[in-house]
């Protein structure tokens, strides 16, 4: 069985929040890439997302694929170590697709628990990489 960080452990049974602010971002930074994926970090602290970072997307095909740049992920991890904040999860568009994990997500996902916004269209989803795969999570909103 998959050992998940104590910070994602405890978090496991708990929904994540965003904000109408972080929302906006992810559709503002998804419509700005298309038709190329956007990428990026969701930032926070407990279930609470307080920041979605965009990030470079290095995949040498970004139009079906995301890669986010490793600097991006050593400068979030550095930062969190330092007592900033915690690497939540990830986010990264669809441009012709649908708000959920392709076969190309499943199979690079590495189930340590992190949540993963997709979107698509004018809809976001929110997504559990656990150690048995995806799970759905519900889209909760909060003032921001």
């Amino acid at each position: 069985m998959m050992e998940f960080p104590p910070f994602i452990a405890s978090k496991m049974g708990m929904d994540p929040v965003l904000t109408s602010g972080i929302l906006a971002t992810l559709l503002e930074e998804a419509a700005k890439a298309h038709p190329l994926e956007c990428c990026g970090l969701l930032l926070g602290q407990g279930a609470r997302v307080e920041e979605a970072r965009p990030a470079a997307n290095v995949h040498p095909d970004p139009a079906r694929h995301f890669e986010i740049d490793p600097a991006a992920l050593i400068v979030a991890h550095r930062a969190a170590r330092g007592g900033g904040p915690q690497v939540l999860g990830y986010y990264h568009s669809h441009p012709t697709g649908l708000a959920e994990p392709s076969a190309t997500d499943r199979a690079m996902a590495s189930g340590d628990g992190r949540i993963w916004a997709i979107v698509a269209g004018s809809g976001v989803q929110l997504w559990r990489d656990g150690a048995d795969g995806f799970q759905p999570l519900p889209l909760r909103l909060a003032a921001g």
